[in-house]
């Protein structure tokens, strides 16, 4: 007798149908109202952190400028020392963790 491998096994066909009707009976909210709920949600951004508040104070950065023994990485951007260095194409430097 010849069996048919591709063919779902009976128990496992049942119990895929038992677990179907288990997620169609279960009382999911339907996708208009997890809408409506984010939509209403929304509103609410403009009032603010419950507990925070707001603050105008300007922060204060001192930039430092590349030093001449420091690249910045062309794939990460981060500024690394020159010793670093792994691949350099044409202008562009890549760090040892990139090209490592």
């Amino acid at each position: 007798m010849a069996t048919d491998y591709d063919e779902v096994r009976s128990d496992v066909k049942e119990s895929q149908q038992n677990s179907l009707q288990a997620l169609q009976s279960a009382n999911a909210p339907d996708a208009r109202s997890v809408v409506l709920e984010l939509d209403e949600a929304d509103g609410l951004d403009g009032a603010g952190i419950p507990g925070g508040e707001f603050i105008a104070e300007e922060l204060i950065v001192q930039v430092i400028p590349q030093k001449e023994d420091e690249f910045t990485c062309y794939s990460c951007f981060l500024v690394r020392h020159r010793s670093q260095i792994a691949l350099q194409k044409g202008a562009h430097a890549y760090c040892t963790d990139c090209e490592g």
